[in-house]
């Protein structure tokens, strides 16, 4: 078999802790007493605290459990160091005030919404590398090293790696937060913590690959430090004929986690592989789907978004900029809450809110809500197709396409 030859390359991705395992709701009593241990621990430690609403929710405390593979100590090291590095740089007053035009700026460099989710409710992003020349990358981090925005930093984080953190707060505290609201989905009263990519490397060429050596080591180590577990998979299309000589090197910029979720889809598995965990109605025309969706465009946004979001202040859909939510009326409810700044004018402004069908459980541990019990007793009796929500290195999620066979490109100097 030849370096450049197509084959099957079987993938860990997500098979530890598929969703929803591992995830409120779905925990064994391993998990559920290493939360409980964790939580006792970053509470004497001074980086949690309790109550209604506690300061960081369970969802979140669980990614680093989830990273850690459920070691309580071991996740508190790295929730620490996030928590110190996240007050030495005020990463929140950062995403509170940074300029609008300068966040969305970023956007085009990085991997983007595109306002749909796969099967599991998961929100769906796209990244096209083609747009990342050497000239447009040099002129961003240019850019950045004048970002305004209220935050005193710590002297020693590159600028450009802190607009990226801007993005990240994005995707938790909006993106994932608005998916967790979606009821049309199974499992709908566990929160979204995941990201699901379409990464397209059409046309960039091997110069170009190594250009971007820093650009993606920051992204994934940045990820990898400070927001654990928000990636299910990363779907690689448009792959050229040399990425199986590159590809040995390419995954030593990213941690070995990272690299397990990874798919590698030849041209004829991209439509198979991506309508087995996407609804072809949500997958950009330019991948073979329906979504009349272009990366540099504004998230599509899906008929469940626009559903459960009621709009105020004039608005009708959500502007551009950072945004994110939080509870109102004890829990019941949520606002959005559009931020950042322009001209060096901060803005604060409600965009819309939605009613919770699953509100938390109150501060004495009470049962969820009326809604989870009405929605369990509709489903009882009913029967569940198991197949549809295991990950794609066990067996195929729907139709014909075991997942596990997708087609891959080999590490250099593998052979048969």
């Amino acid at each position: 078999m030849t370096k450049h030859s197509l084959h099957r390359v079987p993938s860990a991705g997500a098979v530890e802790h598929g969703y929803p395992s591992g995830h409120l709701g779905h925990l064994t009593d391993h998990e559920e007493q290493a939360l409980a241990e964790f939580k006792a621990l970053v509470e004497e430690k001074g980086l949690y605290r309790p109550g209604n609403p506690p300061s960081h929710d369970d969802p979140t405390l669980l990614r680093y459990l989830r990273a850690r593979k459920w070691i309580p100590h071991d996740a508190l090291v790295q929730f620490s160091d996030t928590e110190k590095f996240r007050s030495a740089n005020e990463i929140d007053v950062l995403y509170d005030t940074i300029d609008i035009d300068s966040f969305e700026a970023s956007r085009r460099l990085y991997p983007r919404f595109t306002g749909r989710r796969d099967k599991r409710g998961i929100p769906i992003y796209v990244f096209q590398i083609r747009h990342l020349d050497s000239q447009a990358v040099a002129k961003y981090e240019k850019s950045t090293e004048t970002t305004y925005s209220r935050a005193k930093t710590d002297g020693k984080t590159q600028p450009k790696l802190l607009r990226l953190f801007g993005l990240y707060e994005h995707l938790t505290r909006f993106v994932q937060p608005l998916a967790s609201e979606c009821a049309d989905r199974p499992y709908a009263d566990t929160p979204i913590t995941l990201s699901t990519n379409i990464v397209d490397i059409s046309h960039v060429s091997l110069r170009m690959f190594w250009n971007l050596k820093a650009h993606m080591q920051a992204a994934s180590q940045l990820a990898t430090a400070h927001y654990p577990e928000t990636l299910d998979r990363i779907f690689i299309i448009g792959a050229p004929i040399f990425f199986s000589t590159v590809w040995g090197w390419v995954k030593r910029w990213f941690d070995p986690v990272t690299v397990s979720k990874i798919f590698i889809l030849a041209d004829h598995d991209v439509l198979p592989v991506l309508t087995t965990f996407m609804d072809i109605k949500d997958i950009p025309k330019i991948y073979g789907g329906e979504l009349e969706w272009d990366f540099f465009d504004q998230p599509a946004w899906d008929d469940e978004i626009k559903r459960i979001c009621q709009w105020e202040n004039g608005y009708t859909s959500f502007p551009t900029g950072p945004m994110y939510w939080q509870p109102i009326d004890g829990g019941k409810r949520v606002e959005c809450l559009a931020v950042g700044s322009k001209g060096e004018t901060d803005r604060r402004e409600r965009v819309c809110t939605i009613t919770r069908a699953y509100p938390p459980k109150n501060v004495e541990g009470s049962p969820v809500s009326a809604a989870v019990s009405q929605a369990d007793d509709a489903l009882e009796g009913e029967e569940v197709n198991e197949d549809v929500f295991v990950t794609a290195s066990e067996k195929p999620i729907i139709g014909d396409v075991p997942t596990a066979n997708i087609t891959a490109v080999p590490i250099v100097g593998e052979s048969k």
